[in-house]
C-alpha cells in the first residue's frame, strides 16, 4: 500500500488569535454607548446628582466622572480601572444608564421646573377625557399633581398639557402623598416639594436566606448536621 504525505499545508487561519476581534468589539461597543448619551435634565443636570440618586453610595465616585458624557461611555472595565467596586455597583450603575437612557427615570426625573436641585408640585383640576360622549356644556373636571414653578398660581398650574407625576397619589380631597414628599405649610396639603436625596431611586438589594438561592440547600444541610450533632444522637 503506497502512503501520501502529509501536508505541510500552515493552519494559520484556523488558529488565528482572537485578541484582534475582542477589541475591535470592544472599541464598536464604545462608540455605538457614545452616540447614545441623554441629555440632563433640570432635576438631573450633572453626574454627581445622577449618582445621587441611583444610591448604593456611588455618590462617592462622583469626582472621577470628568463630565456627564464621560459618565455615559465609559466601559466597565474603564469603571473598574477608575475604582468603582464591587463589581455589582458597576452593574447596578451601567444597568441605571441603559433606564436613563431610555427615558425610564425615578420620581422627579422629568420634572421641568426645578430650582437650586428643588422642585414644586400641587394638586390642580384638568378636564377630563372629552372623546366620550357628555351633554353639551358639561365639562367633567378631574384632580392630578403636576409639577409647577414655584411662582405659579393655581389657575394658572392648569396648563393644557399636563402630565400627572409619576409615584405620587391624591389623599382625601387634595392632600399629596408619596415619598420624599414635603408639604407646604398653609396649603392643605395641596402643595409640596420634592428635593433631591441620596437614594432617591434606588433598586434595594434582597436579603438573602441561608446562603441565598445558590447555597441554600448546602447551607441548610449542614445546619441539620449541626442540630444533629448537638442532639446526641
Amino acid at each position: 500500500m503506497r502512503l501520501r504525505p502529509l501536508s505541510t499545508t500552515p493552519l494559520a487561519p484556523i488558529f488565528c488569535s482572537r485578541s484582534r476581534p475582542q477589541k475591535c468589539l470592544r472599541q464598536l461597543h464604545q462608540k455605538v454607548s457614545a452616540s447614545q448619551i441623554p441629555s440632563p435634565t433640570p432635576f438631573v443636570p450633572d453626574a454627581k446628582t445622577f449618582l445621587t440618586l441611583i444610591g448604593r453610595n456611588l455618590a462617592q465616585h462622583a469626582a472621577k466622572f470628568s463630565s456627564w458624557e464621560s459618565l455615559f461611555t465609559l466601559s466597565s472595565l474603564q469603571l473598574r480601572e477608575l475604582g468603582v467596586e464591587p463589581a455589582r455597583n458597576r452593574r447596578y450603575l451601567l444597568w441605571w444608564r441603559d433606564k436613563f437612557r431610555k427615558g425610564d427615570y425615578g420620581i422627579g426625573g422629568d420634572f421641568k421646573n426645578v430650582k437650586d436641585s428643588m422642585a414644586e408640585i400641587r394638586v390642580v383640576e384638568v378636564p377630563k377625557d372629552t372623546s366620550k360622549r357628555s351633554p353639551p356644556g358639561l365639562v367633567f373636571m378631574r384632580k392630578m399633581i403636576v409639577n409647577t414653578s414655584p411662582d405659579a398660581t393655581e389657575q394658572g398650574a392648569r396648563l393644557r398639557d399636563a402630565k400627572p407625576v409619576r409615584g405620587l397619589k391624591i389623599s382625601g380631597a387634595r392632600t399629596i402623598v408619596g415619598p420624599y414628599v414635603s408639604l407646604v405649610k398653609g396649603t392643605n396639603g395641596g402643595v409640596a416639594t420634592i428635593k433631591v436625596q441620596e437614594g432617591m431611586w434606588e433598586e434595594r438589594r434582597g436579603h438573602k436566606i441561608d446562603g441565598g438561592e445558590r447555597r441554600q440547600k448546602h447551607v441548610r444541610h449542614k445546619q441539620r448536621q449541626e442540630e444533629y450533632r448537638k442532639s446526641g444522637k
